[in-house]
């Protein structure tokens, strides 16, 4: 179920309540992984949920066998598309970070997430074509789930096979309260001045992209009135999105990671974010609506998305994947939901002025939101150095020191 479906069935603003939802769900589910993901073996615990994700799709596609509601099987392959973009890809960049140190990281992080892009153009090719051959040969619609089902089986054979003789530091785990484990992230970055300011610095990014996104959709659907050409506008356009990342990640991200220091990288996203607020309330139209979100989103899923993995790996292994759940799901999804609902108010507040001009209001938000987090990168930039030294991060740097691994 893509955005675009989403959107041409119930709206923009309808759209926002189901981020709000989902982004609750997440939390939940969020907070249930936290639970097991510094506990047990980084390729035991990958292994388990792509077996986990594989069974999920294989109840789906039962659900349409058995002719369940369409708002049940539907709203639980929006949702389990969602939650797979969280529980997978977490527990692969964890792997990662044990797997390599920071500097390595730097070198293969981009190569990586290049990887990933190149999945996401298969996918959307196989999405592209598979109506009119299903239709062709007379195929129900939904048997597309079985190309899930075959691609977490082959995972989990290439985990259990690929991965079996990966020697990993072996790390004391304690056995801890719901409550301690929960709060083990929010913990680590009070202490470390560096994690605390870009916490910060990431809420303020999510909710200006969530206002970006709504008025990107909002043009668009405007401009194309009717569905057809929508989705087909839409899908060209993550189509092109996607090439992009792709060939900055694989040839930009690494030079620019490595040329201006990690630390200095974190300052691209709230700048770009600050420029796709600025250019959408300049640019009323479609033209702004691609200007504004291509500056939210093209660093952000490459640039800074890289970066903040390269961080991560100075997390102590016994930390690393409660602190990754916490910035990489927990924060997205408060800021998602701060994001929504301020823009949603926004929207609800214009209309019942009958004030049409309303989305400078949200976007106005965005750009103060992006400012913010500028001011909590620069606060962070003034902290970095020292912050390495923290205490928390003592574990990771046993037997080697961290100077060896700061950008000078």
């Amino acid at each position: 179920m893509s955005v675009s479906n989403f959107v041409t069935d119930v709206g923009t603003v309808q759209f926002l309540g189901v981020l709000i939802i989902t982004s609750v769900i997440s939390l939940v589910m969020t907070g249930l992984q936290s639970l097991l993901v510094d506990r047990f073996n980084r390729v035991q615990l990958l292994r388990t949920i792509g077996f986990g994700l594989g069974l999920a799709f294989v109840v789906l596609r039962l659900l349409f066998i058995f002719r369940a509601p369409a708002w049940l099987t539907y709203g639980l392959f929006y949702l389990l598309s969602e939650q797979q973009l969280v529980f997978f890809p977490m527990a692969f960049w964890v792997l990662a970070n044990d797997m390599f140190d920071v500097s390595q990281g730097k070198r293969l992080f981009p190569l990586l997430g290049s990887m990933g892009f190149v999945g996401s153009l298969i996918g959307i090719g196989i999405a592209a074509i598979s109506p009119a051959l299903f239709q062709r040969a007379a195929i129900n619609p939904e048997e597309i789930l079985m190309v899930n089902i075959l691609i977490y089986l082959l995972l989990y054979l290439a985990i259990a096979q690929g991965l079996q003789r990966v020697k990993l530091r072996q790390v004391r785990r304690k056995a801890e309260s719901m409550q301690e484990t929960l709060s083990e992230g929010w913990k680590f970055v009070q202490d470390v001045p560096v994690f605390r300011y870009l916490t910060i610095a990431i809420l303020g990014i999510i909710v200006c992209e969530t206002a970006i996104e709504y008025h990107f959709l909002t043009v668009s659907e405007n401009t194309f009135t009717d569905t057809t050409s929508f989705q087909v506008f839409f899908s060209l356009f993550t189509l092109a999105r996607i090439v992009i990342y792709m060939i900055v990640q694989a040839v930009i991200t690494q030079r620019i990671i490595q040329n201006i220091g990690l630390k200095n990288t974190f300052l691209i996203q709230p700048i770009s974010s600050l420029l796709g607020s600025l250019s959408m309330m300049a640019l009323t139209g479609l033209g702004g609506g691609i200007t504004g979100i291509m500056f939210q989103k093209l660093p952000q899923y490459t640039i800074d998305e890289t970066a903040r993995k390269s961080l991560q790996g100075f997390v102590p292994e016994e930390r690393r994947g409660r602190v990754s759940l916490f910035m990489d799901s927990y924060l997205v999804s408060i800021g998602i939901i701060a994001g929504a609902l301020l823009t949603a108010m926004s929207v609800l507040i214009g209309r019942s002025l009958n004030y049409s001009a309303y989305f400078y209001i949200y976007l106005s938000i965005a750009a103060i939101a992006a400012m913010a987090a500028i001011w909590s990168i620069l606060k962070m930039r003034s902290v970095y150095d020292n912050s390495l030294f923290n205490w928390r991060l003592k574990r990771r740097q046993r037997g080697k020191s961290v100077l060896d691994k700061i950008d000078f």
